[in-house]
């Protein structure tokens, strides 16, 4: 073969190669990246499940599901972001929204979904995800809190049926401590301190920020909880330490039949049957100070504005969304179900899932405004403050609600 026949067929070949490069590229022009955060162990593996089945009912389509922790997913997705590099969809606090709508990179779902779409959803569900009347984000995952409750314990001290206020609580917890036992769990470090603070507030009719945009928590009535929570410890029925104990952290000791009572998720359910079968519990609402509230929570679901495959990342919602996939997913992870047809499936039969249900009407969600994870921070800082004996109630909540003011631009 001549120099000049075999130059033509070298770049024949190139040729022909480059052409199959622009054939794998347009094959793959229908990626749809996918940012989930990690749940549990199941979480990864569920995902690429749905995503493996979806491609094959939507062949050219492929699905990339990038599993992230939640102590890093809101960093990843702002450097993300940032960078132009973030995926198609993601998984977000429901809380973070409306920052992502304040910087105009996340997408209104509404011009994707018709009436019939939008009647899948529990309706207290799909709120959260609505900003100045436009939806950003489904609910992907649900969830309340209650009070899990140690049967053979409480029973022993006369609350068989398990605490059903505040003074019960305190009562419960002295003749517990004179059997050695710690009453209350109570959470002081990391994520959710300030929620728990939030609960007894709630409780005693308080409010985290009024109606005027302000930090409220600092009333009268935050003030009576944060007091109630100091007196606990200082009377030796919560653990001893309480600020070195996370969520985490109280939950493994009720398991562990270390604590008698704990405020926590429907998750913590589906924990005990799988770490502690033998514990006996029971799900009451959470203490009454002078009137029921639980605190419910959503993550949300999320499309981001400079998606490329805007179609396709819809149609892979749409998919996620219906019964098969919500009911294995909720039921795996030990959530709330957010759709109406899962929540009929005989997977949440039971009475966990109903004590839990049972509550959402008297449920409050953190509210969605800018600030929101600064002020967080403030009361989780004052919690503590409070916790270690650092600060009196008053003054380190009249102090953090200076610095939330701050962070609401009130």
């Amino acid at each position: 073969m001549s120099l000049q026949a075999r130059a033509s067929f070298t770049l024949g070949k190139i040729a022909v190669a480059l052409a199959f490069a622009g054939l794998t590229v347009a094959a793959h022009a229908d990626t749809v990246r996918v940012t989930v955060a990690h749940y549990s162990d199941a979480t990864a593996p569920y995902f690429q499940q749905v995503a493996s089945e979806f491609e094959k009912a939507n062949p050219g389509t492929t699905i990339k599901i990038e599993d992230v922790s939640w102590d890093t997913l809101q960093q990843k997705l702002q450097t993300d972001i940032t960078g132009n590099a973030n995926a198609d969809l993601a998984i977000v606090g429901t809380r973070w929204l409306l920052d992502f709508v304040k910087d105009d990179v996340a997408e209104p779902l509404d011009g994707y979904m018709d009436a019939s779409f939008k009647n899948r959803f529990i309706g207290p569900f799909l709120a959260p995800g609505e900003i100045n009347g436009k939806v950003y984000g489904l609910p992907i995952a649900a969830s309340a809190r209650a009070l899990y409750y140690n049967k053979d314990l409480l029973a022993k001290v006369g609350y068989p049926n398990g605490p059903k206020t505040w003074n019960d609580v305190i009562d419960a917890s002295k003749k517990l401590k004179a059997q050695g036992i710690a009453g209350f769990g109570l959470q002081g470090k990391e994520i959710e301190t300030d929620v728990y603070f939030y609960y007894a507030l709630w409780s005693y009719g308080g409010e985290v920020v009024g109606k005027d945009g302000k930090a409220a928590f600092n009333s009268p009535a935050g003030v009576k909880a944060a007091t109630l929570y100091k007196t606990l410890i200082d009377d030796g029925l919560t653990e001893p330490g309480v600020t070195g104990y996370s969520r985490e952290d109280v939950q493994n000791l009720f398991k562990q039949g270390r604590v008698a009572m704990v405020i926590s998720a429907p998750f913590l359910s589906k924990q005990i049957a799988k770490e502690a079968p033998n514990l006996k519990y029971g799900i009451d609402p959470i203490p009454m100070g002078t009137k029921n509230a639980t605190y419910a929570v959503t993550d949300s679901i999320v499309m981001f504005k400079n998606s490329k495959v805007k179609k396709e990342a819809w149609k892979f919602l749409d998919y996620l969304f219906t019964k098969e996939p919500r009911v294995k997913f909720t039921s795996t992870e030990g959530f709330l179900p957010t759709t109406k047809a899962e929540a009929t499936d005989p997977a949440f039969d039971n009475p966990d899932t109903k004590a839990f249900i049972a509550l959402l009407p008297s449920a409050k969600f953190a509210p969605t405004i800018t600030g929101w994870e600064d002020t967080a921070k403030a009361v989780s800082d004052a919690m503590q403050s409070i916790y270690l004996g650092k600060a009196q109630p008053a003054a380190a909540l009249n102090a953090a609600a200076d610095k939330a003011n701050q962070s609401l631009g009130k």
